[in-house]
C-alpha cells in the first residue's frame, strides 16, 4: 500500500496529471466556445489552415510536417491550437541568446590544426570533407596525440570508469541522461565522495525527466551537502510547453581533462546487467585519452555555463601535458556534439555522411531504428549500389510501441538488399557506425527522431584508429548469436498489428 501510495503522489504522477488537466481544459474551452460563438469557430478553422500552410513552407523533415498535418485536419478546431504550442522546434528569444552567447566564448579556444587537415586531404579527400563538416558545423576540431579503445559491454566500461575516477587528481566532470540509484552509481558515488574530500573539483549534470524515476526528487541538493556541484538539465515543470520536448541525452565524463568517456550507457544497474530487465543489455562506449578530451571538457562546461550563468574560466581545465606524458598517437579522433536550437542535424548528418562515402560495408547498430526519409535513401541507394549494408536492433524490446515501429521498417529495407538482424539474447542499446575499415562512431544518437532532432547528443568520429577494427570485431561477434530478419519473417503479423504499425509510423516523429 505504501508503495501504491508513493507511486500516486510521487512527481510524475502529480506532474503527469496537471499536464494533462491543462491540456483538456485548454481543449474543452477552445471546443466550448467554438461552438456557442460562430465567429470563433470560424477563427479556429481559418487557423487550422493558416497553421497547415505555414508547416508545409516550413523546411522541417516532410515526416514530421507529415504527423502534424494529422491532429491538424482531423481536429481543426483545436488542432492549430496544438501547434502552436507544440509544433516545430521553438526556442525564446533569450534563451538563444545565450546559447549563442556561450557557443561564442568557446569558438577561440577549439582552434583545428590545419596540418592535420592537409594530412587527412593527403590520404581522403571525402573523408576530410566529412571533418571540415564536423568541424564548422559544431564547432569541434579533429586531433591527432589521442588514443581510443572501444568498450563493449557495459561491463567493460565500468571497470575503465572506476579505474581512471580513482586516478582524478584536479576534476571529475559527469553529464547524464539517467542516473539511477544501485550498485553502478553506489559504487562511483563513494569514489566522487572521497574525491572531493582529497580537493578534487567534481561536478555532475542529470537530465531531470531522464532521471524522474531513478533519483529521488532534489536529489542534487542532497550530493551539494557532499560537495558534489550538481545541476538539473531542464528541470520539469507543469506547464505546458513545448521546450520540455529538449532533453540531455549526453553521456559524458571527463577526468581531469586527460580521458573522457561517451557512448550508450548510463549510470544504472541493467548497463551492467547487474540487473535483468530486457534479457542480456548490450551497450557500448569509447574512451579517449589525448588532446581531443579537450572538446568533451568544453562540451560539458558549455551545458554547465548554459544552466547556470557562471562565468567560467576556461583555460583552468586545460591539462598540463609534459613530454613524457604524451599520448600514442592512434589515428585522427573528432569529438562532436549535437544541439536542437542550432537548425543544423550534426549527428544525423554525421551518419549520412558515413552511408553516403561507404565502398565496400557499412554496419550499424541501434536500439531503435525510427528514421526520415533521408536517412531510408541514403541507406537503400547504398545497398543498392553495392555497398554491404546491416542493421542490428533488439529482439527484445525495451518500448513496445518503439519496436513495433521499427519493425514496420524492415521489410522496406530489406528489398532494398540491406540486411537486418535482430539481437537475440536481449536489448541492444548501442549507437554504432563502422565503414570499410577505417571510419566509425560511438555515441549517444539514436536512429529515432528524439535524438537525432530534440535532444542534446554527443559522439565521437573516429578515423583510422585501432578502435574502428574493435567496433567491426564486436559487430561480427553480435552477428553470430542474433537473428537475420528476412522478408517472409516481415510478413507473419496480424492485420491489426499491421494497422497499428501504420498509426505509430505515422506519429512516430511526434513521439
Amino acid at each position: 500500500m505504501r508503495k501504491v501510495l508513493e507511486v500516486l503522489f510521487g512527481r510524475i504522477v502529480i506532474t503527469g496529471a496537471l499536464l494533462i488537466l491543462q491540456l483538456t481544459i485548454l481543449a474543452l474551452g477552445v471546443i466550448k466556445l467554438s461552438e456557442s460563438f460562430i465567429y470563433l469557430y470560424v477563427f479556429s478553422i481559418i487557423l487550422s489552415l493558416l497553421i497547415m500552410i505555414y508547416i508545409i513552407s516550413r523546411t522541417d523533415n516532410p515526416s514530421y510536417k507529415l504527423a502534424w498535418a494529422v491532429p491538424v485536419l482531423l481536429v481543426p478546431v483545436f488542432g492549430g491550437l496544438l501547434y502552436l504550442l507544440f509544433g516545430g522546434n521553438k526556442i525564446g528569444r533569450i534563451l538563444k541568446k545565450q546559447i549563442e552567447s556561450t557557443n561564442y566564448e568557446i569558438v577561440d579556444l577549439l582552434n583545428q590544426d590545419e596540418n592535420i587537415i592537409k594530412e587527412i586531404e593527403a590520404t581522403d579527400k571525402s573523408i576530410a570533407n566529412q571533418i571540415k563538416y564536423i568541424n564548422n558545423l559544431s564547432t569541434f576540431p579533429i586531433y591527432k596525440r589521442t588514443s581510443s579503445e572501444y568498450l563493449s559491454p557495459g561491463e567493460d566500461f565500468y571497470e575503465k570508469l572506476i579505474c581512471e575516477l580513482r586516478k582524478a587528481k584536479h576534476y571529475i566532470f559527469m553529464e547524464y541522461f539517467i542516473i539511477h540509484t544501485g550498485n553502478m552509481w553506489n559504487t562511483i558515488l563513494e569514489i566522487l565522495i572521497e574525491k572531493v574530500k582529497e580537493g578534487v573539483d567534481v561536478r555532475i549534470i542529470y537530465d531531470d525527466i531522464g532521471c524522474i524515476k531513478t533519483l529521488p526528487n532534489k536529489y542534487y541538493e542532497e550530493l551539494g551537502k557532499l560537495g558534489i556541484k550538481t545541476v538539473v538539465f531542464n528541470q520539469l515543470v507543469p506547464v505546458l510547453s513545448s521546450v520540455m520536448n529538449n532533453r540531455d541525452h549526453r553521456k559524458i565524463t571527463v577526468i581531469d581533462g586527460h580521458t573522457a568517456f561517451t557512448g550508450g550507457i548510463n549510470i544504472a544497474d541493467e548497463y551492467i546487467n547487474e540487473i535483468v530487465r530486457f534479457g542480456h543489455w548490450k551497450d557500448a562506449a569509447v574512451m579517449i585519452k589525448g588532446d581531443a578530451v579537450w572538446s568533451f571538457t568544453m562540451m560539458f562546461l558549455q551545458v554547465w555555463k548554459f544552466i547556470t550563468k557562471e562565468e567560467i574560466d576556461y583555460e583552468k581545465y586545460r591539462p598540463e601535458v609534459h613530454v613524457e606524458d604524451e599520448f600514442i598517437d592512434d589515428g585522427f579522433v573528432q569529438p562532436y556534439g549535437d544541439s536542437p536550437y542550432d537548425d543544423e542535424l550534426v549527428g544525423e548528418n554525421v551518419y549520412l555522411n558515413i552511408i553516403n562515402k561507404a565502398k565496400e560495408y557499412v554496419y550499424i547498430s541501434t536500439p531503435y531504428l525510427i528514421i526520415d526519409n533521408e536517412l531510408i535513401t541514403a541507406l537503400t541507394l547504398a545497398a543498392k549500389s553495392g555497398v554491404d549494408v546491416r542493421i542490428l536492433t533488439p529482439h527484445i524490446e525495451d518500448k513496445w510501441y518503439a519496436h513495433i515501429v521499427t519493425r514496420a521498417y524492415y521489410a522496406q529495407l530489406i528489398m532494398a538488399g540491406i540486411k537486418i538482424y535482430e539481437y537475440t539474447p536481449g536489448f541492444i542499446h548501442s549507437k554504432t557506425f563502422v565503414s570499410d575499415d577505417s571510419v566509425g562512431t560511438v555515441g549517444t544518437i539514436n536512429l529515432d527522431y528524439r535524438s537525432l532532432y530534440l535532444h542534446f547528443e554527443c559522439g565521437v568520429f573516429l578515423y583510422k584508429t585501432k578502435s574502428v577494427m574493435q567496433i567491426k570485431k564486436d559487430y561480427l561477434n553480435m552477428l553470430e548469436i542474433s537473428q537475420r530478419i528476412t522478408l517472409e519473417d516481415t510478413k507473419k503479423i496480424k492485420w491489426s498489428n499491421r494497422f497499428l504499425r501504420s498509426i505509430l509510423k505515422l506519429l512516430a516523429p511526434l513521439m
